[in-house]
């Protein structure tokens, strides 16, 4: 089991909190940042330019994506072409196809040459990454997520798929691979077993780093204690019938 900081795949945190985003930019373990717009609307973000501004201001020197939004290609390319113009670490998420189901290939391609750095997201097949990959220019870092986490929710292993996107994008060696949308601290172990460049982490998981390699009977001995503790400050009782108590009070150790 390796330590935090033996672990070889790249952790980037996952959200739009910029608060969090202050506080784990001070690790030195957390290697990039993700964000995308339905996290950016749960945490209540007003101005998308305002917000990617102030994250950029926190985050000047680690990778950053920020994801366009249009559903229509010519409309995703400007927006695309405008973010990227946010930062020199800024990397454009570009998703695999419009809400039609349309590839967004020659979109990809043309950004790519243009020398836009990439983050093409929401692929769940290995034909997905096939097809993205040859999309990017020779020697143009991008970036492709693979929402291992959607997979699993479907019943299916995704580590076998996760393997073969590597294989899949050994042609293009300044492209990386994003084990997106982790479920479990065990992702972390398992994207870092196959050599996966890098996972992406909300703060839930984020916040169990420090469980890995723990000694499971000393997990174990904590576990009983929170459930004891739990029980004693919700101020659980359970009254005892008299024959009961009677039994009890015969059963003592005298």
């Amino acid at each position: 089991m390796p330590r935090l900081e033996e672990l070889r795949v790249k952790i980037f945190a996952d959200g739009a909190d910029l608060a969090t985003i202050a506080e784990l930019a001070k690790h030195p373990y957390i290697r990039g940042f993700t964000t995308n717009p339905t996290l950016m609307r749960k945490a209540g973000v007003p101005d998308y330019r305002r917000f990617a501004r102030e994250v950029l201001t926190l985050v000047p020197d680690r990778p950053v994506s920020f994801e366009v939004f249009s559903d229509d290609f010519p409309e995703m390319e400007q927006q695309a072409l405008e973010i990227a113009s946010w930062g020199d670490n800024v990397y454009v998420k570009i998703p695999v196809t419009n809400t039609r189901g349309a590839f967004s290939g020659p979109l990809i391609k043309r950004l790519s040459e243009a020398g836009v750095k990439l983050n093409v997201t929401a692929l769940l097949t290995s034909e997905q990454v096939g097809r993205v990959t040859d999309c990017f220019s020779p020697g143009r870092s991008s970036f492709i997520s693979v929402f291992a986490g959607r997979i699993a929710d479907t019943g299916r292993d995704p580590v076998s798929l996760m393997a073969e996107s590597l294989r899949l994008m050994a042609s293009r060696p300044q492209a990386e691979l994003i084990w997106a949308s982790p479920r479990e601290l065990l992702n972390v172990i398992q994207a870092d077993a196959i050599g996966c460049h890098i996972i992406t982490a909300t703060s839930d998981i984020l916040a169990k780093l420090s469980l890995i390699g723990k000694d499971l009977s000393e997990l174990s001995l904590d576990t009983v204690r929170m459930f004891r503790q739990d029980a004693l400050q919700a101020g659980f009782t359970i009254e005892l019938s008299q024959a009961e108590a009677v039994g009890s009070a015969a059963a003592a150790p005298r």
